[in-house]
C-alpha cells in the first residue's frame, strides 16, 4: 500500500524526519506534535552548539520519565553524559501510556542549570504538567552528578511562567522558553550575576511572540526541506 501524500517525508535533518503532516500543524492552530519540536531542539542545537548544553529529544525526555527498568534506565541516560553538562532542558509530556506513541495533550518544559543546582519547571497552563515534571526530576535527578551519588538539586515550579491563550500553543511555549534560555546561557554578562533567565522568560515569551514561533519554524523547515 502506497503512503499518503501526509505521509511524505519532506525533510530529514541530522536524526529528525518530518512529513507533510507536518507542515499541516504548524500551517493551522493545532497542538505541536514530538517531531516538530524535537526538530526545532535539534536545530537549537546546531546554532547554540556547546559540549555544556543539551537538549533533550521528547521521546527521550518520555522514556526517562516512564522507564519502568532501573537498569534498562540507566543503560538508556548513559550516552546523555548528564553530569557533564551545565545546562539540561528537557520537554515535559503529560502523556504516560509507554504503549502510546505521539500520546498527550500538553506540553511544558524542565530546565537544569548546574550553577543553581536547580531544576526549574515552565508551564504555559498553570500547574497542569507539574506531576509529570516532578516524575522525570525524580527520575533524572541520580544521574546529574559527577561522583555517581544521587543530586541534591531542587525542583522548583516557576509560577512566572507566561500562560497560553488557548488550547493549543503549549508546544510554542516551549520552543520559544527554550530559546530564551539559550540565548541567556550564551550572554555570559548576565549569567554570572547569579540570576536565570526569569525576566528574559518575561520579557520574550508574550503571547505575540509565541504565536509567531508557529510561522517561524514553518518557514525555518521550508528554507531546508528536501527538494520536491
Amino acid at each position: 500500500m502506497g503512503h499518503s501524500s501526509a505521509d511524505d517525508k519532506i525533510l530529514s535533518y541530522n536524526d529528525v524526519v518530518l512529513r507533510r503532516s507536518d507542515l499541516d500543524i504548524l500551517s493551522g492552530p493545532c497542538f505541536l506534535n514530538d517531531r516538530i519540536i524535537e526538530f526545532y531542539f535539534s536545530y537549537l542545537s546546531s546554532s547554540h552548539p556547546s559540549e555544556d548544553i543539551l537538549l533533550v529529544p521528547p521521546s527521550i525526555a518520555f522514556w526517562i520519565t516512564n522507564c519502568p527498568d532501573a537498569e534498562d534506565l540507566k543503560d538508556f541516560v548513559a550516552p546523555l553524559k548528564l553530569s557533564d553538562k551545565e545546562l539540561v532542558i528537557f520537554p515535559v509530556n503529560n502523556n504516560d501510556d509507554v504503549e502510546q506513541a505521539e500520546g498527550g495533550s500538553h506540553w511544558s518544559l524542565l530546565a537544569y542549570m548546574r550553577k543553581a543546582n536547580l531544576f526549574v519547571h515552565h508551564d504555559s497552563s498553570g500547574r497542569m504538567n507539574e506531576p509529570y515534571a516532578r516524575q522525570l526530576y525524580k527520575a533524572v535527578i541520580k544521574y546529574l552528578s559527577v561522583s555517581g551519588s544521587v543530586s541534591d538539586a531542587k525542583f522548583q515550579h516557576w509560577s512566572g511562567s507566561p500562560q497560553q491563550l488557548n488550547g493549543y500553543d503549549c508546544g510554542l511555549y516551549v520552543t520559544a522558553i527554550t530559546r530564551t534560555i539559550l540565548d541567556w546561557f550564551e550572554d555570559t554578562e548576565h549569567r554570572d550575576t547569579g540570576d536565570l533567565w526569569f525576566c528574559a522568560v518575561k520579557e520574550k515569551g508574550t503571547p505575540s511572540v509565541v504565536a509567531g514561533m508557529r510561522n517561524e519554524i514553518l518557514q525555518l523547515i521550508k528554507r531546508v526541506m528536501i527538494p520536491e
